[in-house]
């Protein structure tokens, strides 16, 4: 953790699914389900900003189907890793008096938890901003909202946005200054709310030919004019490393 008074620090933000691994995590449980698929009438149960709700009923329905704790925790830990990854994640424990890192992600915080523990990489963050789940006594995995805003943008249950800037207001406090540049690594459209708390010296990293490089390149798009940030496209983690790697010389 930085020492409150040092300066010249960055902070790199981190989504989940699609950015940290290579698939959606609530896709990668499904195939703990009989069959590898949910039912009909689960899957014509979801309503639109309500996917929290609906994975609710997701983890419900394969408690009731016997799935352990086990089968779930190996199937997110097979998940495979974005390209490049492990390059990056090497790069920012190289340059740790550097770098802060987090995770703000709209999965839960046992499939985000064991991945990164099973990649050995959970000591790089220092928070992880995400939905609680947690294995009550009956072996379901019990997932909650992250917590309630009014964003109209956002999903009920999270907004990134808010919950960026106020990781960054209460770094500031600690740190006694603000971080030197923030770096936002994302692939989806709920990515797009965070990017709207960055600045001009900021970086939003949108993952090529995802949802949010599409929102974040269209020029009709109101998001378009409203992010200060520049929008940096990745296929890999490749391409954030040595973009990062520029910045760090260049402070």
């Amino acid at each position: 953790m930085a020492v409150p008074g040092e300066g010249g620090r960055f902070l790199v933000v981190f989504d989940f699914d699609e950015t940290l691994v290579n698939e959606s995590s609530d896709d990668a449980v499904v195939r703990t389900a009989p069959g590898q698929v949910l039912p009909d009438w689960l899957r014509a149960s979801y309503r639109e900003g309500r996917y929290n709700e609906q994975m609710q009923r997701v983890l419900a329905y394969l408690a009731q189907q016997g799935v352990t704790e086990s089968a779930i925790r190996a199937e997110i830990q097979r998940m495979p890793e974005t390209p490049g990854l492990s390059a990056l994640l090497d790069f920012l424990r190289a340059h740790a008096r550097h770098f802060d890192c987090a995770v703000i992600s709209d999965a839960n915080s046992y499939f985000i938890e064991a991945w990164l523990q099973q990649a050995g990489a959970r000591q790089l963050f220092l928070e992880i901003f995400t939905n609680p789940a947690h294995f009550d006594t009956s072996g379901r995995l019990v997932l909650a909202p992250c917590h309630a805003h009014s964003c109209p943008r956002c999903p009920d249950n999270m907004c990134k946005q808010r919950i960026l800037r106020d990781f960054l207001s209460r770094r500031s406090v600690q740190r006694r200054r603000p971080y030197q540049r923030v770096f936002y690594v994302g692939d989806g459209a709920n990515d797009v709310c965070p990017c709207l708390a960055l600045d001009t010296q900021d970086v939003a990293f949108a993952r090529r030919d995802f949802p949010m490089h599409r929102l974040l390149t269209d020029t009709t798009s109101t998001h378009t004019a409203q992010v200060n940030a520049s929008v940096q496209p990745w296929s890999t983690g490749h391409d954030v490393m040595q973009h990062l790697q520029r910045a760090l010389e260049e402070r």
